[in-house]
């Protein structure tokens, strides 16, 4: 990230988007988007991650850390494509245009891709699209190393009425070479539909991040720095993870008990086996980190302290508390993943949490940009390093907040009268637009990169919140209206880029 060029940008899942078909999507209205970034002054659409969601509809809970979200897929897209018929899209059951039903939605639009698939399957579809088939199967070439695994992994699931895959039977949840030839022979047509869905998923992303890139927007991704215990990542590398001869976690991810929890978080992801890992080059972490560069400008790992060292529980414990810190070799990781893509990797630490000496040194050794959050600064009365008077480099990313935050509005809400009145001292204001006050201290710091969430932009309140860390129902579901993105404001937007030297 470049000190010298100030860029803002604004912080938005796609799901978020406004479209016709239940949940933003990477059509028309992604594009619309990237106009009104353009209008607004704006140069970065940052996102949380792209992969498929599993249980809790999280997008840092994966079933794969390669594999791009179907649901993404635009329903029109496919009408182009010839893929669907038009009254097959016509009738969406969710008419809520504020939050994703995702129980009535994903059913919805499997159907819509089982339909889709079925047509693409067929003699006729395909001798009358050649260059589309020419493509799919180029695509699954290409990026085989990943697919073939994520593909079958997926038609297994499905076999076995979506559990987990460590309540397969013994041959499925750790299969020889044999076994897993044979399980490809068996569900190659359902497998064949998750590689279709891959193909469409990536075709779409690629032209919008294109069409982004020609209109001086840059995207920044998002990856969680641990996958999924019930993903294809773990279920075909057990080897790379602490597991035990089952496939059973030995010890699983959390964050120890402090300030905001006394029993701290208890995620429950598989830990890396870092020897193993070692021993291979760090080979997977590198076909990760490439995979991703290759979709995103920017790529931003959350968790980045877990590279130095990371809070590991016994597999079973109810809570964090009986954890420990153990190392971890990060060093020698992003050495290994600049020797094979080259250094001055595009990567954002979030360094938020607990930060200690070794990790600040880890994330300056390779010059990545960490993050300021200025929600963070005014929680206590006291001075501490997230007030923007107290930035000691350009080198990082201020935000007013992020997607586990609440908006800017709610959370001001919740303040004490003592955290409320330093925030309007601060501010120089009454307190009745603080997110419009946040914005201009976010646009005004010295941070080279200011992200603003879609809801702070807005002036939402609490209602559109996106997540609240440790609760498992009723994330990841806010959505914007259509229509809402007017020219007024993008105009107060690209003014405050063009005062504080972002434009």
């Amino acid at each position: 990230m470049n000190e010298q060029n100030r860029i803002s940008g604004i912080l938005l899942h796609p799901t978020s988007l406004p479209s016709p078909y239940g949940i933003g999507d990477l059509g028309a209205d992604a594009y619309e988007f990237v106009d009104f970034l353009e209008r607004a002054g704006q140069h970065i659409w940052q996102m949380l991650p792209l992969t498929p969601t599993g249980y809790g509809d999280s997008p840092y809970q994966s079933f794969s850390a390669f594999a791009g979200q179907p649901l993404l897929i635009s329903p029109a897209h496919l009408k182009e494509l010839e893929l669907v018929q038009g009254y097959e899209i016509l009738h969406c059951p969710v008419r809520d245009d504020e939050h994703v039903d995702y129980g009535v939605i994903i059913p919805w639009k499997q159907r819509i891709f089982q339909n889709a698939y079925r047509r693409f399957c067929t003699s006729a579809y395909q001798e009358a699209h050649r260059e589309l088939l020419a493509a799919y199967e180029a695509f699954c070439g290409q990026n085989a190393a990943w697919l073939d695994d994520y593909a079958l992994f997926m038609a297994c699931k499905d076999a076995h009425g979506g559990v987990s895959w460590l309540e397969w039977e013994d041959e499925c949840r750790n299969p020889s070479p044999e076994c897993k030839a044979r399980l490809q022979e068996a569900y190659e047509k359902d497998s064949g539909f998750y590689k279709f869905l891959q193909f469409l998923f990536f075709e779409e992303w690629r032209e919008l991040k294109a069409y982004a890139n020609r209109h001086d927007i840059r995207i920044i991704g998002d990856i969680p720095i641990f996958v999924s215990m019930d993903s294809a990542d773990v279920w075909a590398n057990q080897h790379l993870f602490q597991l035990d001869s089952k496939g059973y976690p030995v010890k699983v991810a959390g964050v120890p008990p402090d300030y905001f929890s006394e029993t701290g978080q208890l995620w429950g992801n598989p830990l890396y086996h870092w020897a193993a890992h070692e021993e291979e080059g760090f080979a997977w972490w590198i076909c990760r980190i490439r995979h991703q560069l290759t979709l995103l400008d920017i790529l931003r790992i959350d968790h980045f302290r877990g590279f130095e060292a990371y809070w590991s529980v016994p597999y079973g414990e109810e809570t964090a508390v009986h954890g420990e810190w153990v190392k971890a070799p990060g060093r020698e990781l992003f050495h290994a993943i600049e020797d094979a893509l080259g250094e001055g990797l595009p990567i954002i630490a979030e360094d938020l949490g607990v930060i200690t000496p070794e990790v600040e040194a880890l994330r300056n050794e390779f010059h990545f940009p960490g993050m300021k959050v200025l929600q963070f600064a005014f929680e206590g009365t006291e001075e501490n390093a997230f007030l923007p008077h107290q930035f000691t480099t350009p080198h990082c990313v201020c935000y007013t907040g992020t997607h586990d935050n609440d908006t800017t509005l709610g959370w001001y809400e919740t303040l004490n009268p003592a955290c409320q009145e330093k925030v309007r001292r601060y501010t120089n204001s009454d307190g009745t637009k603080i997110n419009k006050e946040f914005i201009r201290l976010c646009l005004g710091s010295i941070a080279a990169c200011a992200v603003v969430p879609m809801q702070d932009v807005l002036s939402y309140g609490k209602e559109a919140r996106m997540n609240i860390p440790g609760v498992a129902a009723g994330n990841w579901n806010w959505r914007f209206k259509k229509g809402i993105l007017s020219a007024p404001l993008a105009k107060e937007l690209k003014d405050m880029a063009i005062l504080y030297g972002r434009y």
